[in-house]
């Protein structure tokens, strides 16, 4: 994201140099067990080859190549992100790829792009912000999806922090914003419902405590 926050308690509105280094600090904070989870949580979206995918606060394009290879010639992956430094090491993973392309952007702020999406996929960013642009981000996604297509959250899932074994408490505490917080309280399939999107599949990964909600559109 900027480096200017519009939310001052952020945690996904990233400095340049937390922007630069994103992906390694991605594996620090997950003990190295990253990569492969989320290898894993897309496999488990149920990408078909055809799929026109909207990433959401795609970041250097580390999930979007992962997404590629399920996608034949017709398939395309756009990433939406507002990050300068971002949008330079997307633009680098897919040089050359016709198939994906960086469309620079605030998601939080409204937007149409030219095609329709089949998946809209957003990945540990939605607790990051407040509830009033969650909101607004999910009015993007309704406004960005195809009929019956189906928007994807892979973020954390539901749970007492209370009763989070101690380490794992202090540990989450110190690397989340206030944000975070108050999203793990949300039922997200009831607010997700109230948008017209009805919940079909979900995987709990990290002990449940991150999920990936599916949830189809039902226009």
């Amino acid at each position: 994201m900027s480096a200017k926050k519009l939310y001052p308690e952020s945690g996904v509105e990233l400095t340049p140099f937390m922007a630069r280094f994103y992906d390694q600090l991605l594996n620090m904070a997950s003990f190295g067990k990253y990569g492969r989870f989320i290898y894993h949580a897309i496999r488990d979206i149920g990408i078909r080859p055809g799929d026109t995918i909207i990433d959401l606060g795609c970041g250097t394009g580390r999930n979007a190549a992962l997404m590629l290879p399920y996608l034949v010639e017709g398939g395309k992956i756009t990433g939406v992100d507002t990050s300068p430094v971002m949008q330079r090491q997307f633009e680098q993973r897919f040089a050359g790829e016709p198939r994906v392309r960086f469309h620079k952007h605030r998601i939080d702020i409204p937007f149409e792009l030219e095609e329709k999406a089949d998946i809209i996929f957003i990945s540990f960013v939605l607790h990051g912000f407040p509830q009033e642009a969650r909101e607004a981000i999910l009015s993007n996604v309704t406004n960005n999806l195809k009929p019956k297509g189906s928007l994807v959250i892979l973020d954390y899932a539901e749970f007492d922090l209370k009763k989070m074994p101690w380490l794992h408490r202090t540990i989450f505490k110190a690397i989340e914003c206030p944000y975070a917080f108050d999203y793990m309280e949300k039922d997200w399939k009831r607010i997700l419902s109230e948008q017209g999107l009805e919940t079909s599949t979900e995987h709990f990964y990290f002990l449940n405590y991150v999920r990936l909600l599916k949830a189809t559109s039902l226009q």
